[in-house]
């Protein structure tokens, strides 16, 4: 199950998106993103082919199991990772950034220990 940092971020704003909205389109990710459409087209095709989501001949995204899988640990991961920064006093706008960041990078390994380390 592994995916670059681009393909991690679309896949965590689909559930985003999911969460506010009944549908989600590419229209929706290009806007939430500030990416033009034809880059979030091209960035579809892909998770399509990856089989990460389903695209109605509507236009609305889907997340498949393991795409929502996917945007669920980095979802998971930046929420921790913002609220944790931010209790160490980091300011919260810094401190989502930084989660932005390292969301994609940590093992689950050392994620689990610092989940488990705050408990």
């Amino acid at each position: 199950m592994h995916t670059n940092e681009s393909a991690e971020n679309y896949l965590e704003t689909i559930l985003i998106l999911g969460k506010r909205k009944p549908v989600v389109r590419s229209v929706d990710i290009a806007e939430e993103l500030g990416f033009k459409k034809s880059s979030v087209s091209v960035a579809m095709k892909n998770l399509r082919e990856k089989e990460h989501i389903t695209v109605t001949k509507e236009g609305f995204i889907y997340l498949t199991p393991s795409g929502r899988e996917i945007a669920e640990m980095i979802y998971e991961r930046h929420e921790f990772l913002t609220s944790w920064l931010t209790q160490l006093g980091v300011n919260e706008d810094i401190a989502a950034q930084d989660a932005c960041k390292i969301e994609h990078v940590i093992s689950k390994e050392s994620f689990e220990a610092i989940k488990n380390h705050n408990k």
